[in-house]
């Protein structure tokens, strides 16, 4: 089941418009294949949804075990959690 991101950090953090990164783990062997395959869906939901963020992407963290994740604003995160039902969520940060 995800979580929501701790809501005390939420309340503390200073940023206006924040972006949360949804992400979903794959493990396995045919983990990579299938991170890279579920990006392209979450693309496909950006443009079908409007979304105002197309940030999506996917990682391999070991030989078993990738993600996809996509990022969305702190406002949309709801409603694109619910429809789409990511394994766990953070607060992105660009990288400057």
């Amino acid at each position: 089941m995800w979580k929501p991101v701790n809501r005390l950090t939420l309340l503390n953090h200073k940023a206006v418009n924040r972006r949360i990164k949804l992400i979903w783990d794959f493990r396995g062997p045919t983990a990579s294949e299938i991170a890279r395959h579920h990006e392209k869906h979450l693309q496909q939901y950006i443009v079908a949804e409007d979304l105002p963020i197309n940030i999506t992407g996917y990682k391999d963290l070991s030989n078993a075990h990738s993600i996809a994740f996509m990022v969305v604003e702190e406002n949309d995160m709801l409603r694109v959690r619910d429809a789409l039902i990511p394994h766990r969520g953070e607060v992105y940060e660009e990288l400057a």
